[in-house]
């Protein structure tokens, strides 16, 4: 394994090299390379929601030439090493595992100890303490917000979800679901109640759908993984009417609303 890392650092640096390197790879910056990576990412998840391993284990790799890429590019500037990021990735891992590595640091989570003499060991509990580790670190480098260090371009749906999260985590939070669900009629009613086409509308279903991340989160879903299992049953179901029309030698084009939701359903009813 160590052989095969040393030899992906060595193409990522022969791809950079001033001289006989690539000039796509030479023109790239931190910033320019990020649209790849969100879309590797991406193609990771899809692999894994489709089961397909094999695709998987291409994916992945083409995700980790994008944390050496970065690396190099850290190198170059005299930042840091790929090593380094190897190295802060263990130190965390360990920090935030000591029920598994140990006993406690001295700059622990002050209820971090909770989870060494938690019985049994469960994995919400770990999970409790990893965000207790993580806030006590926040606070250690001078974020002092729970919302600190969420990053802007996180997609909006996982954003709500994050921040809705961390301040759960300290106590500002529904009891139950019920809450959640008071809180989306109320939003729905606003939503009606604003003019259409105005600037109050879309604010107005922006409470909402923040709303609704909530309902999800309390049922321990994660939303994009709703949503996305949700967009991939619309797809099924419309690619289905599709076919229904093509075998009447007709498109959605061609056809009307009435048409294709009789369609929709029979599709529907075939448990697709």
């Amino acid at each position: 394994m160590a052989d095969n890392i040393q030899r992906l650092l060595s193409i990522m640096s022969a791809l950079r090299d001033p001289q006989t390197g690539c000039p796509w790879d030479l023109k790239q910056s931190y910033a320019s390379i990020v649209p790849y990576t969100l879309e590797e990412a991406y193609e990771v998840a899809d692999a894994i929601a489709r089961e397909n391993f094999d695709e998987l284990k291409d994916e992945l790799g083409d995700l980790l030439f994008q944390v050496v890429f970065y690396a190099q590019l850290a190198k170059e500037d005299g930042r840091f090493a790929f090593d380094d990021c190897v190295a802060a990735i263990c130190d965390k891992l360990e920090r935030r595992h000591p029920h598994v590595f140990g006993e406690l640091s001295a700059d622990a989570a002050p209820d971090a100890e909770k989870v060494l003499n938690a019985e049994p060991l469960n994995a919400e509990t770990v999970l409790q303490n990893w965000e207790a580790l993580k806030s006590g670190e926040r606070i250690a480098t001078g974020q002092h917000s729970v919302l600190d260090n969420i990053p802007m371009a996180m997609p909006a749906l996982s954003r709500a979800y994050k921040l809705q999260k961390r301040c759960a985590n300290v106590g500002f939070d529904w009891p139950d679901v019920s809450g959640c669900w008071d809180k989306v009629k109320e939003e729905i009613l606003e939503v009606e109640q604003t003019a259409p086409g105005s600037k109050a509308l879309e604010e107005e279903l922006g409470d909402l759908m923040f709303a609704l991340v909530n309902v999800v989160r309390k049922h321990k879903l994660d939303p994009e993984a709703v949503l996305r299992a949700a967009n991939s049953k619309f797809e099924t179901r419309f690619r289905g009417v599709e076919q229904l029309l093509a075998e009447q030698d007709k498109t959605p084009q061609q056809s009307n609303l009435d048409e294709m939701e009789a369609l929709w359903q029979q599709v529907k009813h075939q448990g697709r």
